[in-house]
């Protein structure tokens, strides 16, 4: 399979030889994640020197290049000074870090002088940067590394390092708006062109269901360079005479009517809490409160009652998510009775080229096993029907696509990737031309799109190349077998049989879900779970893609 990697870690790395046997090596690495205008801290380079002795009161000097790009985007540039950690430097952790230089950034080079202290091992240094809001998102700004400096006559670096950056948008914050943690990005582009994203307002910690939580919603009418304040789709409220943190709906996924401009948002809501062995108490056993989720142990169970099982709960907007309907209950509708779980999964739906609309769902057997498959409308949102599993193997969080020749393609989370570390570790996919009665596993299955076990996001794309009217798949997820790092978007322009990789977004550990649109014609737009902020958004052009 044929990759191509676009963004990438930069390793430059020099000895020199000085005076009195001492010897000083470098290495600079290209830090890829989103630069916020919103933090004080974005680092972009993480700068090593080793030193085989103490040298104390050292002249260092480092020299970077800004061109008129990188000027519209920086308003300073900092060199910080690791003291205990050399793992990232964020903003929100400064304890173990030191800031040693400070500067107004200018066209040009700019000459960072600074001293300090080498301490005989390695000495670790961060270039960060504040930048300005931005006033567009595609395009990306360079920095180039001109040389480093010791002591005004020793130079342990020099040459043309260049590296490239991409600003971004934090849509939503640790602790904002009193919310502890917002979780389970889901985006579409409305009909009028606003972008509505949904997340879960996690009020009290950022644990799963069960737990006072809401669906929001957050609005950009500029294509998300700004966000309008949060607003509630989906809140259970004190239902049933049982507190919010009893009543609480999660992991949602957005669908746009392609047809009739409704946006619907698939919501699970849990009422009280089924105990390990399956018996619903209104949270509350043995005078102590207690927890659990619809994933875990006999967190849901057979049946369709609210103290039986988890809730599918839908609302619907027709003013582009102004405003939202009361939620309309599927689970009776839907939920084939002795299956313990069925829900909605994270992302957003699809509008097929006949007007059904397709939601991924997924859910528990009636042996407790994990299932992925899709629930559709053939009458716009009035009635709705789920499918038959895709795979008889335990996979659970999914996004769909469709394919060139009609069919729908099911990209699925899957539990085996948990220990498959080899070849054989991938996402699952599978794919149906009959809604989902049938499903044929895709060639790709388990060995293309690597995954630490994590949800992931599939788009469609349209776009006009030299005339013609093309397609491609566009794909986001964290690009690792073992860990939720580098989140990476990876085309394919033959309906999914090949993937090449394309562009990093953010190297750094995060909760790694995320969910694309088109933001229009020449852009994609990907709300993620980032390492700087709970959900960030950011653009990446077509041409970047292509």
């Amino acid at each position: 399979m044929k990759k191509i990697l676009l963004s990438c870690f930069l390793l430059v790395t020099t000895s020199v030889n000085v005076l009195f046997g001492q010897q000083i090596t470098l290495s600079s690495k290209v830090i890829t994640t989103p630069v916020l205008a919103d933090q004080d801290i974005n680092v972009l380079r993480k700068i090593q020197i080793s030193s085989n002795e103490d040298l104390s009161n050292q002249k260092l000097e480092i020299a970077y290049n800004l061109d008129a790009t990188a000027m519209k985007s920086i308003q300073t540039i900092e060199i910080w000074e690791s003291i205990k950690d050399t793992s990232l430097l964020k903003s929100s952790n400064k304890t173990n870090y030191k800031r040693l230089v400070e500067l107004k950034a200018k066209k040009g080079q700019n000459a960072i002088k600074f001293n300090v202290d080498l301490k005989s091992g390695i000495n670790t240094f961060w270039l960060s940067i504040r930048a300005n809001p931005a006033e567009q998102l595609t395009e990306e700004f360079n920095i180039k590394q001109n040389y480093v400096r010791l002591n005004g006559k020793r130079t342990i670096f020099k040459g043309q390092d260049i590296s490239s950056h991409r600003l971004a948008v934090a849509v939503r914050r640790h602790k904002q708006d009193n919310v502890h943690t917002s979780r389970i990005p889901g985006i579409i582009t409305a009909k009028d062109g606003s972008l509505v994203s949904i997340y879960d307002a996690r009020y009290e910690s950022g644990r799963d269901l069960q737990g006072h939580m809401d669906i929001a919603v957050s609005r950009s009418l500029d294509k998300g360079l700004t966000w309008l304040p949060m607003e509630i789709a989906m809140d259970m409220k004190e239902f049933g005479g049982l507190p919010e943190k009893f009543n609480g709906v999660s992991d949602a996924n957005i669908l746009l009517d392609e047809n009739t401009g409704d946006i619907y948002i698939a919501g699970l809501w849990m009422y009280g809490v089924i105990d390990e062995k399956g018996t619903w108490y209104p949270g509350i056993k043995d005078g102590k409160e207690i927890w659990n989720h619809q994933w875990k142990t006999k967190g849901s169970q057979p049946g369709f009652g609210i103290k039986e099982t988890s809730q599918f709960l839908i609302v619907k907007s027709s003013d582009n998510g102004k405003s939202w309907s009361e939620p309309i209950n599927l689970t009776e509708m839907c939920k084939q009775e002795d299956w313990w779980l069925w829900a909605p999964a994270p992302g957003h739906g699809i509008t097929l080229k006949d007007g059904t609309l397709v939601i991924p769902t997924q859910g528990r057997l009636n042996n407790g096993k994990a299932f992925s498959n899709i629930t559709y409308s053939k009458d716009a949102g009035k009635t709705w029907k789920t499918s038959k599993p895709a795979l008889d193997r335990s996979t659970t969080e999914c996004m769909a696509v469709e394919l060139e020749d009609g069919s729908i393609m099911l990209n699925m989370r899957s539990n085996l990737n948990t220990t498959q570390k080899g070849d054989d570790n991938g996402r699952a996919i599978a794919t149906t031309s009959d809604l989902g009665n049938t499903w044929t596993e895709h060639p790709t299955s388990h060995n293309a799109l690597i995954e630490p076990t994590c949800m992931a996001s599939i788009h469609r794309h349209h776009y006009i190349e030299n005339g013609e009217k093309k397609t491609m798949l566009v794909f986001c997820n964290p690009n690792s077998k073992y860990d939720r790092v580098n989140i990476t978007l990876k085309v394919s322009k033959d309906n999914g049989k090949t993937w090449q990789t394309k562009v990093l977004l953010d190297e750094g550990k995060s909760r790694g879900y995320s969910c694309i649109t088109s933001v229009d014609e020449n852009t994609v737009g990907v709300l993620y779970e980032s390492s700087q902020a709970d959900l960030v958004f950011q653009q990446v052009s077509i041409k970047d893609l292509l």
